[in-house]
C-alpha cells in the first residue's frame, strides 16, 4: 500500500511491553495498532464509537482480519498507522491499513485488511450502512472506496 493513499494517520511509539526479548514487536500487537487506527478513523470522520453508531441504529462486528508482515517494528520506533475505507458494501466495510516507520514512507511494515459488518444492534443481523455514515466515509477519503452492493 502506498503511504500517500492514506489521509488518516495515527502516530504511535512502540512501547517496551509490546516487544519481545529481541526488541521486535510481538505479532499480536499489530491488531491493537489496527484497532486504534480504526477507532481514531471514526473520530476523524465525526463519529464516536459506540455512541454515535447506536444513535444511528448501527453497530459493527469484525468479520475477517488479515495481516501481511513485511518488516518488523522495533522497540521505541515511531510508527504511523494509516487507514482508509477501501471498499464499502451495502452492509460491509473493507478497511485497509498500512503501518510505516515514521520518516520511511516508501515501504510498509505490515499491510492489513479489516472487514467489518454493520449490524442492527437489536437483532445483531447485517443492516445497510446509514446514509450519514456512508457519506462521512466517502467524503473523507482521498481515493473513493470501491462500492459493492452485494454485502
Amino acid at each position: 500500500m502506498a503511504y500517500e493513499d492514506f489521509r488518516h494517520r495515527v502516530a504511535l511509539r512502540v512501547r517496551w511491553a509490546e516487544a519481545d526479548m529481541q526488541g521486535v514487536v510481538f505479532n499480536g500487537h499489530y491488531l491493537t495498532y489496527c484497532d486504534v487506527c480504526l477507532t481514531e478513523y471514526w473520530r476523524a470522520i465525526g463519529l464516536r464509537y459506540p455512541d454515535d453508531f447506536l444513535k444511528l441504529g448501527s453497530d459493527t462486528y469484525a468479520r475477517k482480519i488479515t495481516i501481511e508482515y513485511h518488516a518488523p517494528a522495533r522497540y521505541d520506533d515511531e510508527l504511523e498507522v494509516c487507514g482508509r475505507t477501501a471498499r464499502l458494501g451495502r452492509s460491509s466495510l473493507g478497511f485497509a491499513i498500512g503501518i510505516f516507520r515514521r520518516g520511511e514512507p516508501g515501504k510498509s511494515l505490515i499491510d492489513a485488511e479489516l472487514v467489518y459488518v454493520n449490524v442492527d444492534p437489536a437483532t445483531r443481523r447485517p443492516a445497510p450502512w446509514p446514509a450519514a455514515m456512508r457519506e462521512a466515509m466517502r467524503g473523507f477519503e482521498r481515493i473513493a472506496p470501491i462500492e459493492a452492493g452485494a454485502r
